[in-house]
């Protein structure tokens, strides 16, 4: 099936304090920060990992009242090492909710839950493996 030409650029999400959701996102997770915004009513920073849909971490100025604690979402994130990400978490005393483990029903694929900065659920997917496209050498040497 051929991807579809509209596709999801971003998500943003609410938080706090800008600066320790960047830091998170950034040193603990790995993402790059990609874009800064200062608009008259919100500033916002562009993480994302290379290539990748994007979040969008937005702070509100204009001094309305906003709720950014524990908000009912939920970030997906497929990382190579669910383990070491979770114990990065851990290691900034952030809430891990479920330690990485296999599940069955996803092929034995490593599964995680933990809570960002602000109470957001950050769910930990191990990354299925890089796809090459190889071809066998006796094929290649054939032409079969």
């Amino acid at each position: 099936m051929p991807r579809s030409p509209d596709y999801l650029g971003a998500t943003g999400i609410g938080v706090s304090d800008l600066a320790k959701s960047v830091d998170f996102y950034t040193r603990v997770l790995g993402m790059k920060q990609v874009q800064t915004f200062k608009l008259d009513y919100m500033d916002e920073v562009v993480v994302a990992f290379e290539g990748r849909t994007a979040v969008v971490l937005m702070h509100y100025t204009d001094g309305s009242e906003r709720n950014y604690k524990d908000n009912p979402v939920k970030l997906v994130f497929y990382v190579t090492d669910p383990k070491a990400v979770s114990d990065r978490i851990k290691a900034e005393g952030l809430t891990i909710i479920r330690e990485p483990a296999p599940i069955a029903s996803l092929g034995g694929a490593m599964v995680g839950l933990a809570k960002d900065p602000d109470g957001y659920t950050i769910e930990l997917l191990q990354a299925p493996p890089a796809k090459t496209e190889t071809q066998p050498a006796a094929a290649a040497i054939t032409g079969a």
